[in-house]
């Protein structure tokens, strides 16, 4: 998942965030409509991040119709990158719920062969992968608290963010995630002995704090208990089963 799924964009602009990422729809040659992912989210996930996925089945026509939305675009380098941002995190999350729709009943994504790697997501003349958007694209575009936007159907990962990301407030709804994930219950973080999502440790090069690695002064940044500069860092077993709603 984490390697072989994509390290190339395959042709898809990758934009890096230079400095503080500000919230804008100015700078950008298009600015796309999310609102009925947005709907769908509000709808059907709650506030633990957790999915209705039977009421998503139900709903799948609208669903089909954001994923065209999506695939009829074609990001390119007049897109700021606020807007690529917020396109790539939506269409991730949008295409890993409509994978599991389309393998539903199951425990994980995991049963799912090549859930990763497999030319699901159709941009502009490519079928790009999960694994590619987010290893080939998101990753390179600098952004680390991408990691906490991303959802990957269970429920180790950061929680399904119920709204929908857009470049208007892609800072502060970045911020906010990342804030929830490191904050929350997917952590034991104290200050000598902290054991942190699996997450800190496969992609423990991303957290850059003044242009360096260092997965302590980035939690450091977010958390309430602050972690000792020189604590060991151990890290929790992930949670692979499907992030669903348990309903009534």
């Amino acid at each position: 998942m984490f390697s072989a799924a994509g390290l190339t964009s395959q042709g898809q602009p990758v934009k890096e965030v230079n400095g503080n990422l500000v919230s804008t729809t100015a700078n950008s040659a298009i600015n796309i409509d999310h609102s009925q992912w947005d709907r769908l989210l509000k709808k059907y996930v709650d506030e633990e991040g957790l999915v209705n996925y039977k009421g998503f089945q139900k709903d799948r026509e609208a669903l089909d119709q954001y994923l065209l939305l999506l695939s009829s675009q074609k990001p390119a380098d007049d897109w700021s990158v606020q807007e690529l941002l917020a396109y790539y995190i939506n269409t991730y999350n949008a295409y890993t719920v409509d994978l599991i729709l389309d393998h539903y009943p199951l425990k994980s994504i995991k049963d799912i062969s090549g859930a990763w790697t497999k030319g699901i997501v159709p941009i502009g003349g490519s079928k790009l992968s999960l694994g590619g958007i987010e290893n080939g694209i998101l990753r390179k575009m600098g952004e680390p608290r991408i990691h906490f936007a991303i959802n990957c159907a269970s429920f180790s990962c950061p929680k399904l963010f119920n709204e929908a990301f857009t470049a208007a407030k892609i800072n502060e709804q970045l911020d906010a995630v990342t804030k929830e994930f490191i904050n929350s219950d997917k952590n034991d973080i104290s200050a000598k002995n902290p054991k942190l999502s699996s997450i800190f440790n496969w992609y423990k090069k991303d957290y850059l704090v003044d242009g360096e690695p260092n997965v302590i002064r980035y939690i450091n940044q977010y958390s309430k208990m602050k972690i000792a500069p020189d604590a060991t860092l151990d890290y929790l077993e992930y949670d692979w089963n499907l992030n669903e709603q348990k309903l009534k």
